[in-house]
């Protein structure tokens, strides 16, 4: 009877122990889910590595270009960048994404300098907490902060990740010799948190600081998001979006001497316009016009010009046909008119096909039409000499 009883306490208490051991490992996972949620996974050295994207050899660089440009997140695919507004079941948008990791003290960001330079050394590191109060972020010390490895604990809704609706990138293309390729790369970028003045009602863009993308690539490369709303499948990541320049943006600044961006080199707007055209087709025929295109390709050009010159000529010829029956018709009397029109659209056909053999007879007369020899020219001369000698 003591053997049964001590058996069944042996059988409770590993019973009880199995279900602490079981609560206590699902409150871990819970824990670890939380984390990864709000922090994303822990990165190691590799992974970092592994998603970087280094910079091309000084020696294997011919040509480079520093563009910046603007990205709204209001329009076409960049939308992507800012969705989910709060973060849920689907993930956390971009800005989320380098906030948790500002938060965590697992980034470093840089300060915006009013000339609008950028300078990622240690000098220009951004302190978290007086990024929080320079932008008005509630936030709270979490447990374990110290001076020297400060943590920040914030609410999604104090971040204000809705007023980010446009981010500043660095954007270098660099021409290398060992691929003769011209390739875009994203450096950095800047989140702009826009406001409304209170005074002109106008929205205000406030940069807030610089990030390099490199810092950031393993926790984006986590991130899928969605590119199309005929797909809900979010087959690519965040880090995809910029590797494969899958946004859209407009030229704000080409690097310069000055250090002067294209509103105050072109302040006309029609100016501005065209300088952000060229410099984005010179940028886009790169490739293009390095290479002597084949004899194909040469002449289908050829024909096209002629073809587009020949319709160009045509339609020259039938305005000036019909101002000069414009200018005949004002001529004539009122009956002569009411004849004349009537002759017309009955004889519509006629004098379009007449117009166009016009047109085709002149063409041919150019073509047969040459330039006079020299000799041609040297007998004229002597014949009129001898002629005024007698």
């Amino acid at each position: 009877m003591k053997t049964l009883r001590l058996i069944t306490a042996l059988l409770l208490v590993g019973l009880a122990l199995g279900v602490n051991a079981q609560v206590t490992r699902r409150s871990a996972d819970d824990a670890r889910k939380k984390d990864k949620k709000e922090a994303g996974v822990a990165i190691t050295d590799r992974q970092q590595a592994f998603y970087e994207v280094k910079e091309p050899h000084d020696a294997d660089l011919q040509w480079m270009k520093v563009i910046y440009r603007s990205i709204d997140l209001t329009k076409g695919k960049n939308a992507a960048l800012y969705y989910p507004e709060i973060p849920n079941e689907d993930g956390a948008n971009l800005y989320f994404i380098i906030m948790r990791l500002l938060a965590k003290n697992q980034l470093s960001v840089y300060e915006y300098l009013p000339d609008g330079r950028e300078m990622f050394t240690d000098q220009y590191k951004v302190k978290v907490g007086e990024l929080f109060d320079r932008f008005g972020i509630y936030y709270t010390e979490a447990k374990g902060s110290t001076e020297k490895n400060p943590l920040y604990e914030f609410e999604d809704a104090d971040i204000r990740g809705n007023e980010v609706l446009c981010y500043y990138i660095i954007e270098k293309w660099e021409f290398d010799t060992r691929s003769n390729q011209m390739r875009p790369r994203v450096e950095a970028l800047c989140p702009v948190l826009m406001q409304v003045d209170d005074f002109t009602g106008e929205s205000m863009g406030y940069p807030m600081f610089w990030v390099k993308l490199n810092d950031i690539r393993p926790y984006m490369a986590q991130q899928y998001v969605f590119t199309d709303d005929d797909n809900n499948l979010a087959r690519y990541s965040i880090d995809d979006f910029f590797k494969l320049n899958m946004y859209s943006g407009e030229i704000i600044k080409t690097k310069n001497l000055r250090n002067k961006p294209l509103k105050e080199l072109f302040p006309d707007t029609a100016a501005y316009k065209h300088a952000q055209d060229s410099i984005e087709r010179r940028l886009r025929s790169f490739n293009k016009d390095l290479w002597v295109p084949p004899l194909e390709e040469l002449q289908a050009r050829a024909e096209a010009e002629e073809k587009a010159r020949a319709e160009a000529e045509a339609k020259l010829e039938e305005s000036e046909e019909g101002a000069e029956h414009v200018d005949g018709d004002d001529a004539q009397p009122a009956e002569e008119k009411t004849t004349t029109r009537t002759t017309k659209r009955g004889s519509k056909s006629k004098s379009s096909k007449s117009s166009s053999s016009k047109a085709k007879e002149k063409k041919s007369k150019i073509k047969e039409r040459k330039p006079k020899s020299s000799t041609q020219t040297v007998n004229t001369g002597i014949r009129s000499v001898r002629n005024r000698k007698r």
